[in-house]
């Protein structure tokens, strides 16, 4: 477990591109019910449901029964750390080339 509680990394959770798609079904929506979820995939309930757990035991969706049904909330806030990590490789990458430019632009006079 992570300093936020949470049971696996969210890079892990959002490495596999069907739980990806998961994350952006659930987006779309505020709240989705397994069988709405499955209905997108040409894999089976089961099989969506352990993607589903992943993305649990990260910490970006949350499920609640609503009778025998389970319906599944995106909590988008750990994906924060992603941002983060993005943001920091971005502005590395943006004064790298700017240097390169410089460099380029000195050669040229």
């Amino acid at each position: 477990m992570n300093e936020n509680g949470q049971l696996r990394d969210v890079f892990e959770a959002i490495a596999d591109p069907t739980r990806r798609q998961l994350i952006q079904l659930l987006a779309e929506a505020e709240e989705r019910p397994l069988y709405e979820l499955t209905a997108q995939f040409q894999i089976g309930r089961t099989a969506v449901s352990k993607h589903l757990t992943v993305l649990k035991e990260a910490g970006l969706v949350y499920d609640r029964k609503v009778g025998r049904e389970t319906r599944y909330r995106l909590d988008a806030s750990p994906l924060k750390e992603v941002q983060d990590w993005v943001e920091f490789y971005s502005q590395y990458w943006s004064k790298n080339l700017l240097r390169l430019e410089r460099l380029l632009e000195e050669d040229d006079e």
